[in-house]
């Protein structure tokens, strides 16, 4: 069993759509007894760092992430969940994140002389730093689609499992440090490429 976790942000049917039709028992739950037991933690989101994280905190779901994150329970974020996993944000003010891998979220640069506009929506593809059992089947070069303005920065590079290239920015599409996995990218939007990943993610927790 996936739990999505609920904290009031994020395309939470989108995400249970795309494992309902992957064949993947799924539940979107904000309960304790449900995320302790489930084989696997999906954290989406859409808004904004520090709201997300206050709902987070008034839930006292990031406690329960963190533990069962040390239990090694796989663990995956979606665009602004993958944001959340790292230590910080600079989102209007700076804000403490789950700090379960290291790096800040900042802006993105603006590129007006290559017509680079932020935020960055949109299809681009994705340039492979390193081996991942979450690409298994998936060619290099494949698009995924985007929609954000923030993205990490100063992680570390052996985190790094794909990229993207906007203007002058490096864009981590794909972290993972063990059992914390984190897509910037939607993968319940990127077509067969998003519902491979996430197959390939149902495969992680059997």
């Amino acid at each position: 069993m996936i739990v999505i976790i609920d904290y009031g942000m994020g395309n939470l049917m989108s995400v249970k759509n795309a494992l309902d039709f992957l064949g993947l028992e799924s539940k979107i739950s904000s309960d304790e007894e449900e995320i302790r037991n489930a084989n696997g933690l999906i954290l989406p989101g859409v808004g904004a760092f520090p709201d997300a994280m206050d709902n987070i905190e008034r839930l006292s779901l990031d406690k329960m992430i963190r533990e069962e994150v040390a239990k090694n329970k796989p663990l995956i974020g979606i665009c602004l969940g993958m944001q959340l996993l790292f230590e910080n944000g600079f989102e209007g003010l700076e804000r403490k994140g789950l700090g379960l891998l290291k790096g800040s979220i900042v802006k993105m640069k603006d590129d007006k002389k290559n017509n680079i506009k932020i935020p960055h929506i949109g299809w681009n593809n994705l340039i492979y730093n390193k081996k991942d059992e979450l690409f298994n089947s998936i060619e290099e070069g494949k698009f995924v689609y985007y929609v954000h303005s923030y993205f990490v920065q100063d992680y570390n590079d052996e985190d790094l499992v794909a990229y993207s290239e906007y203007g002058e920015n490096k864009i981590p599409g794909m972290v993972r440090c063990n059992n914390v996995m984190g897509a910037q990218f939607h993968p319940e939007k990127s077509g067969t490429v998003g519902l491979t990943i996430l197959k390939n993610f149902g495969e992680l927790i059997k």
